[in-house]
């Protein structure tokens, strides 16, 4: 198998799908908290219950899926730390899991657009994700899995508050929206912190790449509500979406700015990336992302138009430390990494 088959089998749907409204919402993600009823909380839960709520959803998953594709579930302590991290850098699974991957696992769909993590801080967290700005998408395909489920599974739900989480702030709809989104214009105008404060103030989170506790890399952010209790499901994404759209115009303003008033600056910044993404031999994680957010700027913006902007998308992932070892095929020393980073770069920018 080449090098491109081995990237397709690799890479998850939500990042090789077309992408509504442009580049700069690289994808919408949809996630549902459920615990079940009379079901102590993981955290509170022994192995016994934990190894209970496992067996109750693979016995839910005998049904047929909703949307007739292949569901698989997989234990994480039955993976290998390389296979797990993998699954964390795909944004299938989160920092929790890869910590304690006794007595939990996930779910996926084929494509790996749709997870359900199992006995992360809740017993069930149904994500859905596709690439661009579908929320909307991603809300409808998440509410088929949770009625899929909801038809064997009993879940906590109080007809007061909503459905019970073990985190009070998911108390209610247990929703959380996000998107991801790359704003390198706003950072180079100087404005991107100025941006995202204000979504802090009109009831969102920003967060890292990889959700809470981390940071962003390569102008990469996710945007997500931070309420849940006392609005329906279809607000809240409507309000994500509306917010959403108008980063994402504050950013094309930003980028138009830029080709207005510094397109020499610009056009080096751009290519100066480009040469060293398409010659370099080493290349450590977060300086490919920089650039590579450099690039992507560059071919959204008409300057290099010999590279497909969803190629350097791609490599978003295909650089990160798991994923590019996984690539290989064996288990790479910090300055291998560098080089086959390097070199995996090139031959996709090809």
């Amino acid at each position: 198998m080449d090098l491109a088959e081995k990237i397709n089998n690799l890479l998850p749907g939500w990042i090789k799908g077309s992408r509504p409204e442009g580049g700069i919402v690289l994808s919408s993600r949809i996630r549902l908290a459920r615990n079940l009823r009379d079901f102590p909380f993981p955290h509170h839960a022994g192995e016994k219950k934990l190894e209970e709520v496992i067996a109750l959803v693979e016995k839910a998953l005998e049904k047929p899926a909703p949307d007739k594709s292949r569901l698989r579930l997989v234990r994480l302590d039955a993976m290998d730390q390389l296979d797990r991290m993998v699954l964390l850098e795909k944004h299938l699974i989160s920092p929790n899991l890869v910590k304690n991957p006794a007595h939990r696992g996930v779910v996926l769909r084929d494509d790996e657009s749709v997870a359900i993590m199992i006995n992360e801080e809740d017993h069930l967290r149904i994500q859905t994700m596709l690439s661009g700005l579908q929320l909307d998408k991603a809300w409808e395909l998440a509410d088929k899995y949770d009625d899929y489920l909801e038809g064997t599974l009993d879940y906590a739900f109080d007809e007061n508050r909503g459905y019970l989480t073990a985190c009070p702030t998911n108390v209610g709809t247990g929703l959380r929206v996000s998107v991801m989104v790359h704003l390198p214009a706003l950072g180079m105008v100087d404005q991107v912190k100025k941006v995202l404060a204000a979504l802090t103030h009109v009831g969102l989170n920003v967060r890292g790449v990889y959700g809470e506790g981390t940071e962003s890399i390569g102008n990469l952010y996710q945007i997500s509500n931070q309420v849940t209790l006392g609005h329906s499901e279809e607000d809240l994404v409507g309000k994500v979406v509306s917010l959403t759209r108008q980063v994402v115009e504050q950013e094309e303003t930003a980028r138009q700015a830029l080709l207005n008033e510094s397109r020499m600056q610009l056009e080096n910044k751009v290519y100066r990336a480009y040469g060293l993404l398409t010659q370099s031999r080493l290349l450590t994680s977060n300086e490919a992302m920089h650039l590579l957010s450099d690039l992507l700027l560059g071919v959204e913006t008409g300057l290099v138009p010999a590279v497909r902007p969803q190629a350097v998308k791609e490599l978003f992932l295909l650089i990160r430390v798991a994923i590019l070892q996984q690539l290989i095929g064996r288990e790479l020393q910090p300055e291998e990494r560098d080089y086959y980073r390097a070199m995996v770069i090139r031959e996709h920018l090809n």
